[in-house]
């Protein structure tokens, strides 16, 4: 089929489309009602109809597929590759399962999984999923503070964790993290499960909480866990994300929907067919690893690749190798990797057999053309840009080679996929702006299945985050778009405080409010501005208090160290800027945009509200003076 018949059934005939999808997937009872919308924005998805994302992962698959490879885990950087069979897969799910029962861990139960990109953090999801609890990942990069955040909002039964993780050949011990998490939060989980991987010889336990995986994965080797059928609109799992404000997001997903979602996607968006292999680069805590390290290829019966290390470790050519190794037939990875890939000896992508590698995806931030044009080249393969979020959980916008390849354009990720009613519209009108005119990306409810069906216990704050933007019941993706006559989409960036950091979304809100704690600063601003690598940065204009007496320089690095140890390494100010006044409007409004203009060495625009232009001299000094702290 082609894909404007295809794309336009779904926006015509939604409840025929997706009944069609459905079939993709097994239903334990088939849905009553296709699409429920009574409840705008809420909607319903495939009501009444009750399946398991572990089934349709799994089991479904060991009939005809049972020895043919489901994941492979590998680690470059403690050179361990271990390969599991969609039976071996079933019998570690069901283990870890039973281990979960034997925990008291049930149906509607939070647990948080707190590992990097090992084999347990699949077998944990699965086992989650099968016996009904709901999961919530934490990327293991992230700092104590923000892992109590989400367990205070979570309100686990339990937390999973490594002793360690490890990145570029440096061990990062996770369990001084988890116990200083578990001590800052006010609803801690009574138990703690470790998988020891014996990277951190020096990790103590406390007696009582701290459980030891291995221990207790021998005394249910062999146990079968029984699926727990979900109604198709029950959660299945937890996602947090960066928000405006210092309280993370909790992006909920359900069942059915999801599972619709990742067995369509798997196969019209990145053309992956039972059998064959797909390399996802991401980690497991982000939205791409939950759908396409995971869920997405075994739902698919393909076998998946999850990766724990960097692409340069132990040399540029370890991504390749293993496409070769394993035969990859779609590849999905970030620009911020390429872009590392760039500056390495181009000779690395000639020396293995790429020959069954058909597709390379790039996701989570803006994909700048030279990076898409070297990449194409040095691969001859094509490059597909998506778009999607969080939120989305899939590609919103994105080429579909499972289904027809439409002609790539660089700086663009596409046409809207199925389901996504999209328009590009003026912000203070709310009307739809013309073609190649500069406006919010939004999208009109019914969103289609596999997005977030609310935020976790707060369904106010889903309405407010996401549709209360327009006069119309829009979602809003608070990016900056514009559509060309053809119909493809150009992402120009955010409309809000939120960065995008190496494909990590980050709140300046939630960096200004640590940067803000330190005893010396009076106020401080923080904007995310370009950056080579990895797209943005953020960097921060700080005032000291008066009298204070405190050397600038020692300050702004003991700010950076605050950001550091409360949000982790990814959000570390790239640089810090000491000032004598902010620029704010006669209202007392911050002009951030003004800043990250300034701070780009672009026209900070329209400047008439302006209180105080001599706070904007201040601004360009200190640009031309350089940085306090920072490269």
């Amino acid at each position: 089929m082609r894909y404007e018949a295809f794309y336009q059934q779904s926006i015509d005939e939604p409840e025929q489309f997706w009944a069609a999808q459905a079939r993709l997937i097994h239903w334990e009872s088939p849905p009553q009602q296709i699409l429920d919308q009574s409840n705008p924005p809420f909607r319903r998805w495939f009501v009444g109809g009750t399946t398991n994302l572990c089934y349709n992962a799994v089991d479904r698959h060991l009939v005809e597929r049972a020895e043919q490879l489901a994941l492979v885990a590998i680690s470059s950087e403690t050179d361990v590759t271990r390969e599991f069979s969609y039976r071996e897969l079933y019998w570690e799910v069901n283990a870890f399962a039973a281990v979960l029962r034997s925990l008291d861990v049930g149906k509607g139960d939070r647990v948080v999984i707190y590992l990097p990109n090992v084999a347990e953090a699949v077998f944990a999801m699965l086992a989650c999923a099968r016996i009904g609890a709901i999961h919530s990942v934490v990327f293991g990069g992230f700092a104590a503070h923000n892992l109590a955040l989400r367990i205070d909002d979570a309100q686990p039964k339990l937390l999973i964790a490594a002793d360690s993780g490890m990145r570029g050949g440096k061990v990062i011990p996770y369990k001084p993290l988890v116990d200083a998490a578990l001590n800052e939060a006010s609803a801690p989980p009574s138990q703690v499960l470790i998988v020891d991987r014996g990277l951190d010889p020096q990790m103590t336990r406390v007696a009582g909480r701290d459980l030891d995986y291995a221990g207790l994965r021998r005394a249910h080797e062999g146990v079968e866990v029984p699926v727990v059928w979900l109604e198709s609109n029950e959660p299945s799992y937890l996602l947090y994300t960066s928000g405006t404000t210092g309280k993370p997001k909790g992006v909920q997903r359900d069942v059915g929907g999801y599972a619709v979602a990742m067995a369509l996607s798997i196969r019209t968006v990145f053309d992956i067919a039972p059998g064959q292999v797909m390399f996802s680069t991401s980690d497991v805590g982000w939205a791409v690893g939950h759908s396409y390290n995971v869920y997405g290829p075994l739902i698919g019966g393909a076998t998946s690749l999850l990766y724990e290390g960097t692409p340069t470790r132990p040399d540029p050519g370890i991504w390749w190798q293993l496409c070769e190794r394993y035969g990859v037939h779609t590849m999905f990875s970030s620009p911020t990797a390429i872009r590392v890939l760039k500056k390495q000896d181009a000779s690395w992508l000639k020396k293995y057999d790429l020959s069954a590698l058909k597709w390379l995806f790039l996701a989570g931030e803006p994909l700048d053309e030279p990076t898409a044009q070297w990449i194409t080249d040095a691969l001859g393969v094509p490059v597909i840009d998506n778009y999607w979020q969080t939120e989305t959980g899939w590609p919103a916008i994105t080429l579909m080679p499972g289904l027809e390849l439409k002609p790539t354009k660089f700086g663009s990720p596409g046409l809207p996929a199925p389901g996504y009613k999209m328009k590009v519209i003026d912000e203070n009108t709310g009307k739809e702006v013309a073609a190649g005119v500069k406006g919010v990306l939004v999208f009109q409810p019914p969103l289609p299945p596999g997005c977030l069906s609310t935020v976790w216990r707060d369904d106010d704050r889903y309405v407010h985050s996401y549709f209360s933007h327009f006069r119309e019941l829009l979602y809003s993706s608070l990016d900056w778009a514009i559509r060309d006559e053809d119909g493809y989409t150009f992402i120009l960036g955010r409309t809000d405080d939120v960065i995008n950091v190496a494909g990590h979304r980050l709140g300046t809100r939630e960096i200004e409010e640590v940067v803000a704690s330190h005893p010396s600063v009076a106020e401080a601003a923080v904007v995310g501005v370009r950056d080579e690598l990895k797209g943005q940065v953020p960097i921060v204009f700080a005032m000291l208090k008066q009298n204070a007496g405190a050397d600038a320089g020692a300050v702004a690095l003991a700010m950076q160290q605050r950001v550091v140890d409360q949000l982790g390494g990814v959000a570390k100010p790239s640089r810090v800027y000491v000032v004598n006044a902010l620029p704010k409007t006669r209202s007392g409004k911050l002009l951030r945009r003004s800043l990250q203009a300034l701070a780009e060495q672009r026209d900070p625009g329209d400047l008439s509200t302006l209180d105080d232009p001599v706070a904007l001299d201040d601004i360009r000094r200190a640009l031309e003076r350089g940085p306090d702290q920072g490269s």
